[in-house]
């Protein structure tokens, strides 16, 4: 008989998982079993896996949040860090109570790009995502509906980012993600791939605005990508200059999500805040 396991779905801005609770550690979801459930067919259905496990009981686990978020794409590829993934783990641990979280207070989550912190923020939760590298090098990107390839830059903000500005959104919106774009060159972990246009005016009272769309490591193009949507606003203000404003606003096919900058220990870091829903649960017989 296979075995039955407990599951919840979720989602931020579109950006789906499928939350499976494992506190003490006794599974071990193989790629098969993690993209069986992640396909829209004959499984659940969603952009990823989000396991909920201590982090006493893994190995890439820091003891310093009680929580270790276990990421996995829809291919069952692990990624380092997930900026809607974490709200959802987040929302999930407060709905089952498994953790609190007072208004003011913080609570850490351990990821595979180390432990951040989540407070509650107006549009739902706010994520510290850390500090953030602009790369050196362009990276050229071929997609399909661009009639010529485009320069894109290189952000990571714990996983791997190439973001590319179009000037247009009738431009953005003709874009045919359903084939991953081509990078040259290939970085060496692949990157997600987001394809920005700035709004008309780029900033107003002081925030800044912009559209994406995103073709995720391991998954393809989904409704929203948090690290993306945080990577794309970081690379519309390295563009923008000493003038950019710290603060985002970032429309995705999925909603809105907000982005920022501040300084943390005297270190830029960039925050996203952004809504988390929990749709249902149920069990489900893994593959």
């Amino acid at each position: 008989m296979p075995q039955t396991i407990p599951f919840t779905k979720g989602h931020g801005t579109g950006n789906d998982f499928v939350i499976v609770p494992d506190p003490d550690g006794v599974l071990d979801l193989s790629d098969e079993q993690i993209a069986a459930l992640c396909d829209r067919r004959f499984g659940i259905g969603g952009d990823g896996v989000l396991r909920v496990v201590r982090s006493a009981a893994v190995d890439e686990g820091d003891e310093a949040a009680e929580w270790f978020m276990d990421y996995r794409n829809a291919d069952g590829s692990k990624a380092e860090m997930c900026g809607n993934g974490i709200r959802v783990y987040t929302r999930y641990l407060l709905e089952t109570g498994l953790a609190t979280l007072d208004d003011g207070a913080s609570l850490p989550v351990s990821t595979r790009n180390g432990v951040l912190p989540l407070t509650r923020s107006e549009l739902g939760f706010e994520v510290d995502l850390g500090r953030f590298r602009v790369e050196e090098d362009e990276t050229l990107v071929r997609a399909r509906g661009l009639s010529v390839p485009r320069p894109g830059l290189g952000i990571d903000v714990g996983n791997p980012h190439v973001v590319v500005a179009l000037p247009a959104d009738d431009e953005l919106d003709g874009l045919d993600l359903a084939v991953r774009p081509q990078l040259q060159p290939e970085p060496p972990r692949g990157a997600n791939i987001e394809f920005v246009v700035p709004s008309d005016p780029l900033v107003r009272d002081g925030v800044g605005a912009i559209r994406m769309r995103v073709f995720e490591r391991g998954v393809g193009e989904t409704l929203s990508c948090g690290t993306g949507v945080a990577a794309s606003a970081l690379a519309v203000r390295h563009w923008a200059g000493q003038a950019a404003p710290d603060r985002w606003t970032v429309d995705v096919p999925g909603g809105r999500l907000g982005v920022r900058v501040a300084q943390v220990g005297g270190e830029p870091h960039v925050f996203l805040s952004g809504p988390a829903t929990l749709v249902f649960s149920g069990e489900v017989a893994l593959a």
